[in-house]
């Protein structure tokens, strides 16, 4: 009998999940999923099984790994008992997502010892910050790779077949994987990510991912183009693009004569086809220009939503959360949206409860925020002290985890209200939906999303995955449309 896959009763969910489980994962976000590659099965001499944890960023990441490890002899296994090595790759973004996987290592060394020959890996996010307690205190792991040194991968593992433990988590100003072609093993073959970027430099005090991922280097242009092709020219018809801050996304040439910001990028990839839907995540309010919003609203096949996380709505505790901007200025954003885009689309954001010093009046800030931007969905969380952060040595955690909770579940009520409401509006109207799959809820239904990133479910008649279909939405769950191809 094969090793369980998960246990679930630890297992790391978000307070707030998208508002559907088919709904899209952000690039930063904890999404609460644990993906696991699916096989490959080329009659390679070795398996790789990988389990992925938290942000879409480390599904992405963990399709370069299986690239890499591709050409260097490893299939993909989906079984934990056929595989030769374990690769774990982990957040950092929330404390609970580092417990889940020190469950899973403890799990998977039951498994080992009963199988000598196992080499177990973590990758990622945790793997600078715990390296030593991984491998010399508690002993879970052979080896420990950070995000810029997945090439390393092949000369690692070669030091672990020899009988010794392997570490590279050195951070670079320079890799961004550009020359690699990912394995698409998680993609349902009709939607895709495309990493344009990687790192930040935002150094919000809350915030882990500078420490973990570096300082930000934006990709190639022209392979961000080329890989949208090959996409297109392989079937399929959606594509994200990634990046902890893609509005920051800048590239020139090395001779200097071509120079392409995030705007460019999005237009270049949008002229690849016009049946490409282009999406991206995630943005930052002080960098997304009228600029980007002007691109959107030129082009139809890129989608009306975006993803602009306020963190709070009071100016005092943006500051002190180092965000570099205020409530002001963010509701000059949302209103930028709301002039160029117009109401139908739909922004999400990120709200984090229970900040340090943060009172009563505060907390009630951020409910008027949602009162004012009238979000689609919400990603809501308590604060979680990360070590090494600004706010972990500068600012007390004072405020109660009892506090927290209550605070975050009145930003969870508050945000469901408004969420209904956007669901609502768009009852009664057609939608252009491209079909993505079969409905988790009935196989006599598919699921697709439109282009505010709403899921909307319909009975399939003849429609396929990978079709664009009108649908008339007539009624809607709260959390997705429910309608009628048209």
């Amino acid at each position: 009998m094969s090793q369980p896959l998960i246990t679930l009763d630890f297992l790391d969910t978000p307070t707030l999940p998208t508002p559907t489980t088919e709904a899209a994962t952000h690039a930063h976000e904890p999404s609460g999923e644990v993906r696991v590659n699916p096989s490959t099965r080329t009659g390679k001499s070795r398996k790789l099984y990988i389990e992925s944890y938290g942000c879409q960023m480390n599904f992405s990441d963990s399709e370069i790994v299986s690239s890499i490890l591709f050409n260097e002899g490893f299939d993909t296994t989906d079984q934990l008992d056929s595989a030769d090595l374990v690769l774990l790759n982990t957040c950092s973004i929330r404390e609970k997502a580092e417990q889940t996987v020190r469950m899973r290592l403890k799990q998977i060394n039951g498994h080992k010892k009963r199988n000598p020959g196992l080499l177990v890996g973590v990758l990622g996010c945790m793997a600078e910050r715990l390296k030593s307690k991984f491998l010399e205190e508690e002993k879970l792991v052979d080896l420990v790779v950070g995000p810029d040194a997945y090439r390393d991968l092949p000369q690692l593992i070669q030091q672990v077949d020899g009988g010794q433990k392997a570490v590279n988590v050195l951070l670079s100003r320079e890799e961004t994987y550009a020359d690699i072609t990912p394995v698409r093993l998680n993609s349902n073959g009709i939607t895709a990510f495309i990493s344009i970027m990687r790192g930040c430099d935002n150094m919000c005090s809350f915030c882990v991912v500078p420490f973990t991922r570096g300082r930000e280097r934006s990709r190639d242009a022209h392979s961000i183009v080329q890989e949208a092709r090959d996409l297109v020219a392989a079937g399929y018809k959606e594509v994200t693009l990634l990046g902890q801050n893609v509005d920051s996304y800048k590239w020139a040439s090395e001779d200097g004569t071509e120079q392409v910001n995030f705007a460019q990028l999005l237009e270049r990839v949008a002229l690849v086809s016009p049946e490409l839907r282009v999406r991206f995540s995630t943005s930052h309010p002080k960098d997304i220009t009228d600029e980007v919003l002007h691109t959107m609203a030129r082009y139809e096949n890129i989608c009306k939503y975006i993803h602009l996380p306020a963190q709070s709505g009071n100016s005092r505790v943006l500051k002190l959360m180092n965000r570099t901007y205020d409530r002001p200025w963010y509701e000059e954003r949302v209103q930028a949206i709301r002039r160029i885009l117009g109401d139908d689309c739909a922004i999400s954001t990120d709200m984090i409860a229970g900040f340090c010093s943060e009172t009563e009046e505060e907390h009630q800030d951020s409910l008027s925020l949602l009162d004012f931007a009238q979000y689609d969905m919400g990603y809501n969380f308590f604060y979680s002290e990360r070590p090494g952060t600004l706010a972990a040595r500068k600012l007390e955690d004072d405020i109660s985890l009892e506090v927290k909770k209550r605070r975050l579940q009145e930003i969870i009520d508050r945000q469901q209200l408004h969420a209904r409401a956007r669901y609502a509006r768009m009852v009664g109207r057609v939608h252009r939906v491209l079909v993505e799959g079969p409905s988790k809820r009935s196989q006599e239904h598919l699921s697709g999303r439109n282009s505010q990133n709403q899921v909307v479910i319909f009975p399939k008649g003849t429609a396929q995955k990978g079709d664009y279909v009108d649908v008339l939405a007539t009624s809607t769950t709260g959390a997705a449309l429910i309608g009628e191809i048209v």
